[in-house]
């Protein structure tokens, strides 16, 4: 389990991480989600005693990091899968971080087998491309068979066989009871993976609850419906936990809190003729972008695209 509670974390005049509050529990993955220089990266370093905290606290499995006698069986940790020297074989890098830490010989060769590395045991870690490198850091994580395993953009250079074993295998660590803490920018594995999810902007909480509540409270399933007769469409709908929306004088409304069956039936028990009824799911990456809107510290713009496609000259 890892705890904060009000970790900040100051730089001079810049707050990068401002009174988080969170709990990442056993047996769940939790999503860790926020736009660049949201604090995500300042916050892991904070779990794992790289950075001390400007105020707050935060703990894994009750103590500090510092305070673990085997930091390595209470924590796993991938925040920067490049870290390690480039001249130093896989075996051998794992090698040396099992015998610093008092992890028995046999567990380097079940880590490597485990992140697909057999073949490339033997080489140097620094021909690794991007993807290899993922999984040996992935694989030193995993190397004290750690309750806490905390793993920063995860799926970075890897292909989709990658993508996949790395959904399976945060699914099989929550699945043992383990506290799983993943950052990722890929919303669309997150839906995936993520039990839970704790949502950050510019150093700030802003969401700690489930994929699902996310999604319903930007507006979830959408249902659109165009019908001769809106105004008695909205009187029949009507109801608690229904939103309905439209335009005066349009035909057309947007329905949320019913399924597309649901306000079929209704039209049909009152003899509402519809014109359209269609299902329009919002995606986690809506509900994030909605949610982190107004946090986000670099914005990008389609200008210089846009001219380029109609033939402008971009200076």
């Amino acid at each position: 389990m890892i705890e904060a509670q009000q970790l900040t974390k100051r730089y001079g005049e810049k707050t990068a991480v401002d009174g988080l509050d969170f709990t990442v529990k056993p047996g769940t993955v939790t999503g860790f989600l926020g736009p660049n220089g949201a604090g995500k990266s300042t916050t892991m370093r904070m779990i794992v005693g790289l950075d001390a905290p400007s105020r707050g606290s935060v703990m894994v499995n009750g103590h500090r990091y510092a305070r673990h006698r085997a930091p390595l069986q209470e924590v796993g940790a991938l925040l920067e899968a490049r870290s390690i020297h480039p001249g130093r074989s896989a075996h051998n890098h794992l090698r040396a971080l099992a015998l610093t830490h008092g992890i028995p010989a046999r567990r380097v060769g079940e880590v490597i087998e485990m992140a697909g590395l057999g073949s490339v045991a033997r080489k140097r870690a620094g021909a690794f491309s991007l993807g290899m490198g993922q999984r040996l850091g992935i694989a030193a994580a995993l190397l004290g068979d750690p309750r806490t395993v905390m793993l920063d953009e995860p799926v970075n250079g890897l292909d989709p066989e990658g993508v996949l074993w790395i959904r399976n295998l945060l699914k099989t660590l929550a699945g043992e009871g383990r506290t799983v803490f993943v950052s990722s920018h890929l919303m669309s594995e997150m839906a995936l993976v993520a039990d839970h999810l704790v949502i950050v902007g510019r150093g700030r909480l802003l969401a700690d609850t489930t994929v699902a509540d996310l999604v319903r409270a930007s507006g979830g399933d959408t249902v659109k419906v165009a019908t001769e007769d809106p105004a008695r469409l909205r009187e029949v709908l009507a109801g608690p936990g229904v939103d309905i929306a439209g335009r005066a004088g349009s035909e057309e409304l947007q329905v949320t809190g019913l399924s597309a069956r649901e306000v079929g039936l209704a039209a049909a028990e009152h003899g509402i003729a519809l014109y359209e009824l269609s299902a329009r799911a919002v995606s986690l990456e809506e509900a994030f972008m909605n949610l982190t809107r107004d946090a986000v510290e670099y914005q990008g713009t389609t200008a210089g695209v846009e001219a380029a496609a109609a033939g402008g000259r971009v200076a």
